[in-house]
């Protein structure tokens, strides 16, 4: 199924995509949890009685997509989660450019602060000038897990999102760690919803894709991982606990814009597609000149 999170008539809520329509999860099932992360948490139990109640449903039941905006999925994860350099020809432009290359996992954190919706402007940074763009798969963890095996590891993941993982390249690399870098507001939009795992067959063959005003800059299919997802997850649990919700970037392939010398400036439109997740697409604009703090509620 895919979980989305909406709003409509200044009411925003969660419920299930289906053919270029959403239905509200409420509407179906009255107890049923009011966060996709509950949802998540709640297992194949609950999926069951979901797909049940909605294939009772009529065609063009609820909203059509074009009706309602769709919000950040997750919007309150605990943890937003990426690796760096996990495609080679990536990391191949990087060393070209003088980046040392990792010899193992590379990790760091995006702090959820950064997270907005799939369709949601994001800003031009006013103190950076080096804006970048990256092509990324997300994964959600849907069970508290620790200490994972990769045999096990697809048992934890709850689903897939489509990502973009922003970056103020210059205060990425004016720091020993990325984090700064790449957690400026609304640098982490994430959708458009969550595909859950059960319609996902392999998660390492799917193509990836990235536009800029409509000029194709990345394509690369998800196999081309260096680490593939069961041994991220893996390396994670070795050293914290893993809790429903909690949102993984599993790296970025190729031409990012700091290799191709072209940076995103306002106006400009990035649009991520990843076979059988959909696409978010954002409009770059200039940070707002007065203090503004996003009310998370919104995202």
């Amino acid at each position: 199924m895919k979980l989305a999170r909406f709003s409509r008539d200044d009411r925003t809520t969660i419920g299930l995509v289906r053919e270029g329509r959403v239905i509200e999860l409420s509407q179906l099932l009255p107890d049923a949890p009011s966060t996709v992360t509950g949802v998540l948490a709640a297992g194949a139990a609950l999926r069951q009685q979901i797909n049940a109640a909605l294939s009772q449903q009529p065609a063009g039941a609820g909203y059509a997509l074009t009706e309602v905006k769709l919000e950040a999925p997750i919007p309150d994860a605990q943890k937003y989660l990426a690796i760096g350099m996990n495609y080679q020809d990536h990391a191949d432009e990087a060393a070209r450019a003088g980046v040392a290359v990792p010899k193992n996992q590379l990790w760091f954190n995006k702090q959820v602060s950064c997270i907005t919706g799939p369709y949601s402007p994001v800003y031009k940074p006013r103190v950076s000038t080096k804006m970048d763009y990256e092509a990324e798969m997300g994964v959600v963890i849907g069970k508290r897990c620790r200490y994972v095996s990769e045999a096990d590891a697809r048992s934890v993941v709850a689903g897939y999102f489509v990502a973009n993982d922003l970056t103020a390249r210059d205060w990425q690399f004016a720091s020993p760690t990325f984090t700064l870098g790449k957690s400026f507001d609304t640098h982490g939009p994430i959708g458009p919803w969550i595909t859950t795992h059960d319609e996902i067959d392999d998660p390492h063959d799917l193509m990836m894709r990235l536009w800029v005003n409509g000029e194709l800059r990345q394509e690369q299919n998800t196999g081309q991982m260096i680490y593939n997802i069961w041994q991220q997850i893996h390396h994670l649990s070795q050293v914290m606990t893993l809790e429903p919700g909690d949102l993984i970037a599993t790296g970025t392939c190729a031409n990012v814009g700091i290799a191709l010398g072209k940076f995103l400036q306002p106006g400009d439109v990035v649009k991520v597609e990843i076979d059988k997740l959909g696409y978010i697409e954002n409009r770059v604009i200039e940070e707002p000149v007065e203090d503004h703090v996003p009310d998370a509620a919104a995202l």
